[in-house]
Order: structure tokens, then C-alpha cells, then sequence
């Protein structure tokens, strides 16, 4: 007498009758022969695998922990039955081996701000070799770097290094900037440029209280001299 089976909406029932595939059936309700036929129910919803932390040397020979995690369905439940023993633990094996491969082959500096670019990689070398087992890899996603605290260290002092280097030009191409506007104002009135720098950080410190102002004698007199003319 035959036995019914159902499927739910997200199942199907791989059918083997007598050892040899016969088919899939499902979803819903539907019959298998007793001793002549069995069946395996297989789950087509997107599984979601944590990949497990890899110790990775990166390109600069830097030590790393990364750990990801990837999106991914049984597409063709006979394939995932016949091509493979164990589709999870397969697709998570080579998720690692692909994770080290991938990962081993760039610096730091990639891996902290290219991710978007290396799980696209990841997600197409993991979803070509899981397809011939039936499996479909939506997304892989590098969820955390692990940094050694001491590398940690070094990068805050290369950031701090990059931030004061920046300040630094910023402020020598104000200076600049003023030279030049101190020169076209000097050749726009006929003074000496340097004599107008002079003035202008004059004005800077007159504007602190209890401030004394010394002018230089070659300066009184070349103010002198202009006003006599």
C-alpha cells in the first residue's frame, strides 16, 4: 500500500526507486511505494553559513583573522543528493580554502577598503565550484578583520603621521596663497612686499590687549620717507 507523503511549499522529495533516481516530486501531497521506492526531503530556502575564523597572511606579510558569511540555496536537489555526500559540509570547506586563497593575495590596506570588490570575488569562485554540486551562492560578505594590537598601533601612528602631513601642507599653502596676494599688493602700491607681510602680522597681534609693537628703524624711516613724498 503506498504511503503518502507531503512536501511543504519550500521541500521536494527526491525519488529513488529500486536504488536509481526517479525523479522529484513535490511540493504537496504525493505517493511513495513501500521497499520499491524512497525518498529525501531537500530544503530549497536560502541557507545562511558562518564561516568560520582564517588565519591569513596578507600580501604585506601581515597576520589577520577573518571570518565571512555566505548566502546560499540548494538549487537542483538531485545534484545536491547524487554529486555530493554532505552539500554543507562541502560548500563550507571550500568557502575556507577559498577565504585564505583570496584574502592571501592582498594587503591590508585592500582588505580594510575593497570589500565590496573581494566579496564579489569570493562570491564567484565559491559558486562555481559549488554548481556542478546544485548549489547557487547568492552573496559571501567579510563580516570581521582581526588586527594584531601591535599593527593596530602602528597604523593609529601611520594616521596621525598622514593627518599631520596634510596639516601641514594646508598650512604652507596659505602661506603661499598670502606671499602671492602681499606681492600683487605690493607691485599695486609700489611698497616692498616684505614690509606689508610685516604689516599685516602686526594687525594679527594688535588685536591681543596689553600688546607692544616694535618697528624696526629701517622701517620708521622708509615709512618716513614715504610720507615726506
Amino acid at each position: 500500500m503506498p504511503i503518502i507523503k507531503i512536501a511543504k511549499e519550500y521541500e521536494r522529495g527526491v525519488i529513488f526507486r529500486l536504488g536509481r533516481l526517479a525523479g522529484t516530486r513535490g511540493p504537496g501531497l504525493f505517493f511513495v511505494v513501500p521497499v520499491v521506492e524512497e525518498v529525501k526531503i531537500m530544503d530549497l530556502r536560502t541557507i545562511t553559513l558562518d564561516v568560520p575564523p582564517q588565519d591569513i597572511i596578507t600580501e604585506d606579510n601581515i597576520p589577520v583573522k577573518v571570518n565571512a558569511v555566505l548566502y546560499f540555496k540548494v538549487v537542483n536537489p538531485e545534484k545536491a543528493i547524487i554529486e555530493i555526500e554532505d552539500y554543507m559540509l562541502a560548500t563550507s570547506q571550500i568557502s575556507q580554502t577559498s577565504l585564505r586563497s583570496v584574502l592571501g593575495r592582498v594587503e591590508l590596506d585592500e582588505l580594510l577598503s575593497h570589500r565590496d570588490e573581494l566579496n564579489e570575488e569570493l562570491q564567484k569562485i565559491i559558486d562555481e565550484a559549488t554548481d556542478p554540486w546544485g548549489i547557487k551562492v547568492s552573496a559571501v560578505e567579510i563580516k570581521d578583520v582581526e588586527i594584531p594590537q601591535e599593527m593596530k598601533r602602528a597604523i593609529a601612528r601611520q594616521a596621525e603621521a598622514e593627518r599631520e602631513r596634510r596639516a601641514r601642507v594646508i598650512l604652507s599653502k596659505g602661506e603661499f596663497e598670502a606671499a602671492e596676494k602681499l606681492r600683487d599688493a605690493g607691485d599695486l602700491l609700489g611698497a616692498d612686499p616684505i614690509t606689508l607681510r610685516y604689516l599685516e602680522a602686526i594687525t594679527d597681534v594688535a588685536k591681543e590687549k596689553n600688546s607692544t609693537i616694535l618697528f624696526p628703524v629701517e622701517m620708521l624711516r622708509m615709512l618716513k620717507k614715504d610720507y615726506k613724498e
